[in-house]
């Protein structure tokens, strides 16, 4: 097996080499004169739900036109095959009406022929093989409703619009497949740390990744949560907290902001040990730059950012700003942006509950209702959240 050395549209699409079919029947190769929409995704992505209700959608939609999806989890983590495909299999349990095959491939080849060779460091990620073989387009899902169609017409891939969108990808895939690989062996050192309990070798190679990859919020995040939480170093903790709060107000970025407040309020990944004057001081200006935010023009969905910030309200006692900003939340859910897709069906019965527990009363959205529940925090929340707002967290 040898990877391609570099992997972009226009490539010769790579052989598979899956290890294990876990789902509908087993594809050996390419078939000439057939459109495949290839999926890497799986359990350790928060996107990873919507991706794959996207591409359920889309297989039904163009059946009749030669297109054929298959997915991949190339990613997963366990102890055991045998535990692997368990995992995969409570996960894919979720789309009972999956309608294209699902390979697990854990030797590591997919990501040889496919991953590495593209710089695609994320899930999910998607490659559009075009009936001569040749890839067509690289990239999320999301976007495939919009590209699909032109390449199916054969109007894509001769496109300017094409050529902008591969090397704009390409210029924002290169840096960070870079820095990806520099950090591998950290990761590789935080996680065997992680899994006997070593908190302070976890630290220092936490610390070890930010000094090479400053930008990486997540690593920040890791940061945090050893000191308060694991090492339980007050002191320390909560003036590296600090400097992730200003750092991230100067920054400015909704992942930035975003992730420094889950660290203080969020009910799962937050710390809930520190004194409540500073978690205030810094939920006062984190708030204030949130709500600042230009949620168009910064790619995160105000479903999920708002009810972070509801969380600071309430807990200062403001209730009825933090019932307005779950109904903003809820009202965005109706809006066009195409990132929805999927992302309704998770949040939408939480943003309700939540709302329920913060008036302490009965609420009605379209034709659901829910009744407050007293025996929770502020907000258990989805899975998709309790992660940071990121498709790979620190330790993958």
């Amino acid at each position: 097996m040898e990877s391609n050395k570099i992997l972009s549209v226009e490539s010769r699409a790579p052989a598979l080499e899956v290890r294990d079919w876990v789902r509908g029947e087993a594809l050996a190769s390419f078939q000439p004169g057939k459109l495949y929409i290839l999926e890497f995704c799986g359990t350790t992505c928060d996107g990873c739900d919507r991706a794959m209700l996207n591409l359920i959608e889309l297989q039904e939609s163009y059946k009749d036109s030669g297109v054929e999806v298959v997915a991949v989890a190339a990613h997963e983590r366990a102890a055991s095959a045998e535990e692997v495909r368990s995992k995969l299999e409570a996960w894919l349990a979720k789309f009972p009406e999956l309608n294209f095959p699902f390979g697990l491939d854990d030797t590591g080849a997919m990501d040889t022929l496919w991953m590495e060779p593209s710089s695609s460091i994320v899930i999910p990620r998607v490659f559009v093989i075009d009936r001569d073989g040749s890839l067509a387009f690289i990239g999320h899902p999301r976007d495939l409703h919009e590209v699909l169609p032109k390449i199916l017409d054969g109007t894509w891939r001769t496109s300017a619009r094409a050529k902008a969108t591969e090397s704009e990808r390409i210029a924002g895939d290169e840096p960070k497949a870079r820095k990806h690989a520099l950090l591998q062996p950290i990761r590789g050192k935080l996680r065997a740390a992680c899994e006997i309990g070593d908190w302070k070798t976890a630290l220092a190679a936490v610390e070890e990744g930010i000094a090479l990859d400053p930008d990486n919020y997540n690593l920040r995040a890791t940061q945090v949560d050893l000191l308060l939480d694991k090492i339980c170093d007050m002191e320390t903790g909560l003036a590296v907290l600090w400097q992730f709060v200003r750092e991230a107000i100067d920054r400015g970025g909704a992942h930035w902001l975003v992730t420094a407040m889950m660290q203080i309020f969020h009910p799962v990944v937050g710390c809930q040990s520190l004194p409540a004057a500073e978690r205030f001081a810094m939920g006062k200006e984190l708030s204030e730059h949130i709500l600042a935010l230009d949620f168009a023009q910064c790619n995160q969905p105000a479903s999920l950012v708002f009810p972070e910030v509801a969380r600071y309200y309430h807990e200062i006692g403001n209730k009825d700003r933090a019932v307005e900003l779950i109904e903003l939340a809820l009202k965005s859910l109706d809006g066009p942006d195409p990132d929805m897709h999927g992302l309704k069906k998770d949040l939408k019965p939480y943003l309700l509950q939540t709302l329920a527990n913060y008036k302490g009363e009965e609420v009605c959205y379209g034709d659901v209702c829910v009744v407050p529940r007293t025996n929770t925090s502020s907000g258990a929340t989805p899975k998709a959240e309790t992660k940071n707002l990121d498709e790979r967290g620190a330790l993958e």
